[in-house]
């Protein structure tokens, strides 16, 4: 079976992948979820989902170092990246080993067409299709939802000292825009820093969401972004739920239904 990932590259797999390696937690959960685990060799220190995955399988270092030599001891057909998540250092390090299949996620399509990649390549198909689906349901539900909703002027921070949020190129901003929460830092790219006092001098924002990862921001970061933003309601937000693009999907739209209802005292 000839296969191309999310960064088109071509991976030959002969037999379907036993011994699996994820380093990618949302890959994980999904993995999980079309009914691999017991194929799983080797995960992340970050894969929390299922929480006792750790437990049951090794752990081969984090998303951005790992310890190849314990991969390689591990023997995988297969191991699983991100673009985003991993560094180009670990695909090629991954590569001496085996097949590597990178994955590169800014869009719903993009989430489905790796769903969809994995059933092909771990013969998961009905399954793959069955999360798919329900994906695809929750998402039209959801836009039906939020359509007559008003637009709220939002940022989106993902870390404290230094303030940094998620801006444009990115698969949260794709959810933001979604929710109908404008990103006001969408004139920057990635993941920039930026500076509290001089954004709250120059930018009209009426939503702070604080995200709980990759920095975990607690009811008192609330008050501290709350003394710049003065006018803006700070919120608390899964980020997984705005940044895991698997199996995560499944549950994530029924979330942001019920965090917007939250909010509907918010006038634009």
């Amino acid at each position: 079976m000839k296969i191309e990932d999310q960064i088109n590259r071509i991976l030959h797999i002969n037999e379907t992948p036993k011994r699996i390696i994820s380093l990618v937690p949302s890959q994980t959960e999904l993995l999980c979820d079309l009914g691999l685990q017991s194929s799983l060799v080797g995960v992340t220190k970050f894969c929390v989902h299922p929480h006792h995955i750790k437990k049951e399988v090794v752990i081969v270092g984090g998303t951005k170092q790992i310890h190849i030599d314990k991969i390689r001891g591990l023997r995988p057909d297969i191991i699983l990246c991100n673009k985003e998540e991993n560094t180009k250092d670990i695909v090629v390090a991954c590569q001496s080993i085996c097949n590597v299949h990178v994955s590169d996620i800014y869009n719903t399509n993009d989430s489905l067409e790796l769903i969809k990649a994995y059933g092909a390549i771990f013969d998961s198909k009905e399954t793959a299709s069955q999360i798919t689906d329900t994906i695809k349901e929750e998402l039209v539900a959801f836009e039906d939802f939020i359509r007559d909703k008003p637009i709220l002027k939002t940022a989106y921070f993902i870390w404290r000292a230094p303030w940094m949020v998620a801006a444009n190129n990115t698969f949260v901003n794709y959810l933001l825009e979604l929710n109908k929460f404008e990103n006001v830092f969408e004139d920057k790219t990635r993941y920039p820093e930026v500076d509290l006092k001089e954004e709250s001098q120059k930018r009209e924002i009426d939503l702070v969401l604080l995200s709980s990862e990759p920095f975990p921001f607690k009811d008192l970061h609330k008050n501290e972004v709350q003394e710049y933003f003065t006018n803006a309601t700070i919120k608390l937000v899964d980020g997984e739920m705005f940044s895991w693009y698997g199996s995560r999907l499944a549950k994530a739209f029924q979330y942001f239904k019920s965090l917007r209802l939250n909010l509907q005292n918010i006038q634009a």
